[in-house]
């Protein structure tokens, strides 16, 4: 057996806990879906690890890692629970906070809309003279006597979180140094996080709301991660524990709690790389991913194998100037909650059920309806999940709907459940136009891939509905995004604003700052152990034209800077600009703003594994069912997963239960099951 045999992966979601278990010498996988417990969230972790091992008649001890992709720092960000954080600002940048950039978001009502309440409050941002200029220069020297009375102050009134943002700290981070040292020497007990650590680039607002952000979830993602490191080393596995960062990699546990930010869209995150690996396994280099969970749906767009990196994200209402995903959520998903508006519309989400007590039909206590309960009306759901270890409680799903939706609309409770799909079903259609058409791209070129424990039911729809013709449901859609897990890379993006403009660009001066760049990601590749062969640099750089407010990010020309590198770049620039714009200004111009440095380590990769040929269709089915359509309603053929062999054609509709997620086949579909075990749907 070798060393790095099995490896597991962990995706904890609002509702379940998914979990891949990974043999590396032959390629066997086994899965697990175990609920969530928001409480603590690291029993859901443990629980689904054991039950994976069980199934291969593993123990811990045989682990070699462990993969995991995490909502907290996402929670805790969207629902405010984040620490109590105090900020140590340059003298006259009291509100930049508050200030922001002067906008609203985008689509809000100008005349409704509400200002929302920054993490930290006017009377916890404390002012320090010191000030540097753009060349690092000191214009005015640390005040240290001033750092100290603000560390006592807010060890006085329990501030335990302390951000610091200095003015120009990202071209010289000497002032934020000793600020940072002072205050641990008077406030023992505070978590500290300097900006020049956390985003060292331009533009003060992003940089602080990323460093106040940072210490704000860094108390409870430092506990969990630690919780998480002891219950396996209690369990006896030895195994490193490596976390989904928001770009698409994942890093070690130790570089998380000093960073934690960078795990803000860490569970979504994972299902990006697995919709990229299945959309290869399956033919298709352009693809749509769609995960839909029991609280929402985390839309991505796949072009060429690639996917595309943003840094200008958003988690909530705040600005996360980090590399990562361009993922398009919206609040629709299993969970979500029809409800009837005050002017008496239907509305679903963004309010969920969650686990607990999670959707009428689970017979947990819930009352309100939601999208499972409407599909399990309609018949599109077998009254029971995850293998048949859950029974779903039809009758409680159509009561709540009847009850909540169907009487004060005066519908049937099939009609009311139609119209709770079909308003979920655009909302995603919205989000997926979003990445796509705004984008510059036509959903219709694109094969659509649902995944997460809803997204089979909804990939038809969906595709109906944007006029795509090919629709993948990969072998295990539930669990996909534990599976993106397994096949990421250690991944790692260093950056610092060096603004240059013409006509002398200082190509000394960017030199060495790619080289400075490098070599913190050299040290990170020795943290993290990655072998030399496995060891990947690349540089890159946001370039824009002169009074631009924004900049585009594209990989830098060549090895090193040269007047003639620099040239290419700039061309390379122009060419972007025009792709995505439709026009490029050669006469205007160019700066280099920010140079950026990725590091990439590769890890062992797992091949998509061939199923068996040569099985009927007839040995497959197991039960028939009606399903409810506008049409009328149909007895369908229900088909158990795993015993669809490779080459297997039928016409929907039809169901397909599986432990982790049942497909709907709608009636102008066609499914073959490739070589792969994928469900690859096309229209009629």
């Amino acid at each position: 057996m070798s060393d790095m045999r099995y490896a597991v992966a962990i995706d904890t979601g609002g509702t379940f806990t998914d979990v891949t278990l990974f043999d590396r010498d032959d390629g066997r996988m086994w899965t697990a879906k175990t609920p969530s417990t928001p409480e603590n969230p690291s029993t859901g972790f443990m629980n689904g690890i054991a039950a994976a091992l069980e199934q291969a008649a593993l123990s811990p001890v045989d682990l070699a890692q462990v993969f995991h992709g995490t909502t907290v720092a996402t929670n805790l960000i969207l629902e405010g629970k984040g620490a109590t954080v105090g900020l140590l600002t340059t003298a006259g940048f009291k509100h930049v906070l508050a200030i922001g950039r002067q906008d609203i978001p985008r689509r809000a009502n100008l005349f409704a809309w509400i200002k929302p309440e920054r993490p930290v409050p006017p009377e916890r941002i404390l002012e320090i003279p010191e000030r540097l200029d753009i060349d690092g220069n000191t214009l005015v020297e640390l005040d240290e006597t001033a750092v100290c009375a603000a560390a006592r102050r807010f060890r006085e009134r329990g501030v335990n979180a302390v951000a610091i943002c200095f003015l120009n700290s990202f071209v010289d981070p000497r002032h934020e140094a000793r600020a940072g040292e002072i205050v641990r020497e008077e406030h023992p007990d505070a978590l500290v996080s300097l900006s020049s650590a956390v985003l060292r680039v331009f533009r003060e607002y992003e940089r602080s709301i990323a460093t106040v952000l940072n210490v704000y979830v860094m108390p409870a993602v430092s506990h969990y991660v630690g919780q998480l490191a002891e219950r396996l080393e209690s369990e006896g596995a030895n195994a490193p524990l490596l976390i989904m960062k928001s770009n698409g990699g994942v890093v070690g546990a130790g570089e998380v709690e000093r960073v934690p930010a960078h795990t803000a869209l860490s569970g979504p995150a994972a299902g990006v790389v697995g919709a990229r690996f299945v959309g290869a396994a399956a033919g298709y280099q352009d693809v749509i991913g769609i995960d839909i969970g029991g609280t929402s749906a985390d839309i991505c767009l796949i072009k060429n194998g690639q996917y595309e990196l943003t840094n200008n994200g958003r988690v909530g209402d705040w600005p996360l100037s980090f590399p990562m995903l361009d993922i398009n959520t919206v609040g629709t998903g299993g969970g979500s909650i029809a409800d009837i508006s005050d002017i008496g519309a239907l509305t679903v989400g963004p309010r969920s059920a969650g686990a607990t007590p999670g959707p009428a039909c689970y017979g947990r206590g819930g009352e309100e309806p939601t999208v499972t309960d409407a599909h399990l009306t309609l018949g599109h759901l077998p009254p029971y999940l995850l293998g048949g270890t859950m029974t779903l409680d039809v009758d409680a799903a159509r009561n709540a709907i009847e009850r909540k939706v169907a009487q004060p609309l005066g519908l049937s409770v099939e009609e009311a459940a139609r119209g709770i799909l079909s308003i979920g079903d655009n909302d995603m259609v919205g989000a997926i136009r979003v990445i796509s058409v705004e984008r510059g791209h036509d959903p219709r070129d694109f094969a659509l891939i649902p995944f997460g424990g809803a997204g089979p039911l909804h990939g038809g729809s969906l595709a109906k509905l944007l006029g795509a013709k090919t629709v993948i449901i990969p072998p295990s859609p539930g669990v996909l995004s534990a599976m993106g897990l397994l096949v990421s890379q250690f991944r790692a993006d260093y950056a610092r604003t060096c603004l240059e403009g013409p006509p002398d660009y200082d190509h000394a001066r960017m030199a060495q700052t790619f080289d400075e760049l490098e070599t913190e990601a050299t040290a990170w590749f020795d943290r993290e152990r990655v072998p030399a062969a496995a060891r990947q640099l690349t540089r890159s750089a946001s370039l824009r034209y002169r009074h631009q407010g924004f900049e585009l990010t594209l990989p830098w020309e060549g090895e090193s800077v040269t007047p003639e590198t620099t040239q290419a770049t700039l061309q390379a620039f122009h060419a972007l600009h025009e792709r995505l714009y439709t026009f490029a200004q050669h006469d205007t111009p160019v700066e280099i703003v920010t140079l950026q440095v990725t590091a990439e380590g590769s890890l062992p990769q797992p091949r998509p594994t061939e199923i068996p040929a040569g099985g009927s269709l007839e040995a497959a089915q197991i039960d028939r069912l009606p399903i409810h359509f506008a049409e009328g309603t149909q007895t369908v053929p229900v088909y158990d997963r795993t015993k669809l062999s490779a080459g297997v054609t039928f016409s929907g509709p039809a169901l397909v239960v599986q432990l982790d997620s049942t497909s709907l086949i709608n009636p102008e579909q066609r499914a073959t099951c490739d070589r792969f075990g994928n469900l690859i749907l096309e229209t009629d």
